[in-house]
């Protein structure tokens, strides 16, 4: 039986976690943002890596993305979804809010 309060869990779960890292880095330090291809490299150096992802845009469709590696968070935008090897473990988020 579905009656979407798993999804509800789910979406509270991730807006935590999405929350828990915007704390770390005021505590702890940077977000660095780079380009997509860069950000996958970082992915694929890391050994169990994480991903906060988010969709956006108000006219056109952008995907964000969140990680850390090496005690750095590391954050890019893309046009179109990017893919992942296997390994990655991901958490969706309703929004990842970067500070300008």
């Amino acid at each position: 039986m579905s009656n979407g309060a798993g999804a509800t869990a789910g979406a509270g779960g991730a807006a935590a976690a999405a929350a828990a890292i915007a704390n770390a880095v005021k505590a702890s330090g940077a977000i660095v943002s780079v380009e997509p291809q860069e950000f996958r490299k970082i992915v694929d150096r890391a050994q169990a890596p994480l991903i906060v992802t988010a969709t956006g845009g108000l006219f056109t469709k952008h995907y964000k993305y969140l990680t850390s590696y090496k005690g750095l968070f590391f954050y890019t935008k893309s046009p179109e979804r990017m893919q992942f090897p296997s390994r990655v473990e991901f958490v969706n988020a309703w929004k990842i809010w970067m500070p300008q």
